[in-house]
């Protein structure tokens, strides 16, 4: 994984700093998008509020990760697909919020309908969050 972290920053242009190594290490170990507070938990408390903070704007503004709202006003973070680029996000799909056990999860298979507006609109953002039980709280409860 230390390779897939090095890749990431090469690729982007940024420096191999250790915040920047610890948290993308943390996003490529999760499957579910995660805030803020989870990578203080995650990264051991290593680093102060304001590094994860400024490390995470980095990463959206180098196309490394992108933002998924959320109805309580916390910003999620999940790494961004290969085609997302600076300044250029093409993460267009669903995400899935468990109203259980509250996991946030990129449904990248799953895209957004296009969406038709009114003369004169231009859409440049969708977001599109989808409430209900995730398959694995679904899983228990059929149990």
């Amino acid at each position: 994984m230390e390779e897939m972290v090095l890749d990431i920053l090469r690729k982007h242009n940024l420096s191999n700093t250790d915040s920047r190594r610890a948290i993308l290490d943390v996003f490529l170990s999760s499957k579910n998008a995660l805030d803020h507070h989870d990578m203080e938990e995650k990264t051991g408390e290593r680093f102060d509020r304001v590094t994860i903070y400024r490390t995470l704007q980095t990463f959206i503004d180098r196309g490394i990760v992108h933002t998924i709202p959320t109805a309580d006003n916390i910003v999620k973070y999940a790494l961004c697909r290969e085609q997302c680029s600076a300044g250029h996000h093409h993460d267009n799909h669903i995400h899935f919020f468990c109203e259980k056990c509250g996991t946030t999860t990129c449904l990248d298979e799953t895209s957004i309908p296009k969406i038709p507006l009114p003369k004169g609109y231009v859409g440049n953002v969708v977001n599109v969050v989808v409430n209900g039980t995730c398959s694995k709280c679904g899983n228990a409860v059929k149990r």
